[in-house]
């Protein structure tokens, strides 16, 4: 009974290199195999069709008329499995030109865009599809495979996720220039900022678990006046007067600067830096672009 198993597409090529050299082992010496390697492979591929494809004999072997049919089917099949194959090389490449990224939203704000500036000088053909959300979120996105590269600003990364440090942030207490924090000389503790109702970042945001973190040992945060999943909100709720907030530096610099803003001192003690990073899926390989993008971060981080 003649078997319905497909060829083996390499026993193909060889028998079309028998029929275009004339010879079984100038074939196998256009592949680079051993002769009785070649001979072995043409012997599996007659029982595979059940056909005698070479007539063999003391001065060399040569196609029968089976073989010389079965060769002009294999070039026409060859000839598609090769268009398969530079098919999904171009599909490939076509994924490879789209990279998808998240991104926590000082990270996104702040840092992101003179990052894509510099991955576009290099690869400019490269179109960068950026999620801005918070870290939580990120982290999801990139176990299920949502995201390429995602870059968080929390405290923790789960094991499944692989991590990299692409810069240092801290959250500073922010206040209106007329609160009266404003103009304390002794820095405020983490029992004292624990029990104030505080403008905050909503929970699963970088900014938010790493206050939480850092409020811990005095019982965690207070109930917040406001809560939002932006930061322009809260800086102006802040401005005005409505309570103090805690806020990365990154995102209040210009406010800090033309002093719509100030920085409130805390005690040294009170643990609110935070280092900032690249997340990918544990044992996924990264893409040409998302591996470009990872060692601009770091580069411009190392400045």
């Amino acid at each position: 009974m003649i078997s319905r198993r497909l060829p083996d597409l390499y026993a193909l090529e060889l028998l079309v290199a028998v029929a275009e050299t004339g010879s079984l082992t100038q074939a196998a010496a256009r592949f680079e195999i051993s002769q009785p390697s070649a001979s072995a492979r043409m012997l599996t591929l007659e029982r595979r069709l059940g056909v005698q494809l070479l007539v063999r004999s003391t001065s060399g072997s040569h196609l029968t008329p089976a073989g010389l049919v079965v060769t002009d089917w294999a070039r026409s099949l060859l000839e598609r499995a090769t268009a398969l194959v530079e098919g999904a090389a171009a599909l490939k490449a076509r994924q490879e030109d789209r990279l998808r990224v998240a991104a926590s939203l000082t990270v996104a704000e702040h840092l992101m865009p003179g990052w894509l500036m510099i991955l576009r000088e290099s690869m400019a053909q490269v179109h960068v599809g950026l999620e801005v959300t918070n870290s939580h979120r990120v982290i999801g996105g990139v176990r299920h495979g949502e995201f390429d590269l995602g870059f968080v600003e929390g405290p923790w990364v789960p094991r499944d996720v692989q991590s990299r440090a692409v810069g240092r942030d801290r959250l500073v207490v922010v206040v209106a220039p007329d609160h009266p924090w404003a103009r304390r000389r002794d820095p405020v503790t983490g029992a004292e900022l624990a029990a104030t109702p505080l403008l905050l970042r909503e929970a699963g945001s970088g900014t938010r678990e790493t206050l939480e973190a850092a409020l811990k040992a005095y019982g965690g945060v207070a109930t917040p006046v406001l809560e939002l999943g932006a930061t322009a909100p809260l800086r102006s709720a802040a401005a005005s007067g409505v309570a103090p907030a805690v806020l990365s530096a990154l995102t209040v610099q210009d406010d800090l600067a033309e002093r719509r803003l100030v920085a409130v001192p805390t005690e040294a003690n009170l643990r609110l830096e935070r280092i900032l990073r690249a997340v990918w899926l544990r044992g996924r390989e990264l893409p040409e672009s998302a591996l470009r993008l990872l060692q601009v971060a770091r580069r411009r981080a190392a400045r």
